[in-house]
């Protein structure tokens, strides 16, 4: 724990609770780091305890996300449009994907959200998408500001192959924009295909992986938001919490 963290912690049980981070607090015992993880769960990094184990969830069962998913399906003809054209027009704008420590040039990225911020750059290449993240996700406080949300369009024959992210405390939205026959994603043991203007929902901190087996491109709108069973404590805490260990891990 550095000062800043304990100073956060402080602030939230003051304003929250004393037990309100009492999850956050487990989550970090090395004693409980494996303690109830699901099998595939298992190479996940931090796992907040009393979150469901559950790798795909309904993306309509959650008030607090539901504007978010019927606004993106409401625009998915101008965002899919929008989409078209920059790839076409505005390639250099998409860049290799970074997983980690791993490039992917067959994966392709276009930022909206990232490091805590929207991507001005990006407003003009995809307008409506970048309006619909704003109001509904970035104003509301649903997307998670350690993470980002991008275009993510897989090239023919690319694949992503099997991991699992570094925790449970957020969950990954996709809208399929533009999907071709032959390309699926596998979360814990169950496989799907992405349904082109709808959404999905699941936990990636349950081994995944994705594959385009097609002639063309793959590419779904993702956006990293909080986990809807987490609390507005646990939120700012964790926040400043892996904000303070990735700048440790990186320095």
């Amino acid at each position: 724990m550095t000062p800043e963290i304990d100073a956060c912690f402080a602030a939230v049980r003051a304003e929250y609770g004393a037990d309100a981070l009492d999850r956050v607090e487990g989550m970090l015992e090395p004693r409980r780091r494996s303690e109830g993880r699901h099998p595939l769960q298992q190479a996940a990094k931090w796992i907040l305890p009393g979150i469901p184990q559950r790798p795909w969830h309904d993306p309509y069962a959650y008030p607090e996300l539901l504007p978010l998913v019927a606004a993106l399906e409401e625009s998915h003809p101008r965002i899919k449009g929008e989409l078209e054209a920059a790839w076409s027009e505005r390639r250099a704008s998409f860049s290799d994907y970074r997983h980690y420590l791993v490039r992917q040039a067959n994966w392709q990225a276009l930022y909206l959200y990232r490091e805590g911020a929207l991507v001005a750059d990006s407003a003009p290449l995809a307008p409506t998408a970048f309006a619909v993240l704003r109001e509904h996700a970035v104003q509301p406080g649903v997307i998670c500001p350690l993470l980002e949300s991008h275009f993510s369009t897989l090239l023919p024959g690319g694949s992503i192959a099997p991991h699992c992210d570094l925790w449970n405390f957020s969950i990954n939205l996709h809208l399929a924009v533009d999907i071709p026959e032959g390309a699926g994603i596998r979360v814990a043991e169950e496989t799907r295909r992405w349904e082109e203007g709808r959404c999905l929902l699941f936990d990636y901190s349950f081994e995944h992986e994705a594959w385009n087996g097609a002639e063309r491109t793959r590419t779904c709108l993702l956006a990293d938001l909080w986990h809807p069973d987490t609390t507005a404590a646990e939120r700012v805490a964790l926040t400043v919490l892996m904000t303070e260990i990735q700048q440790m891990m990186a320095g």
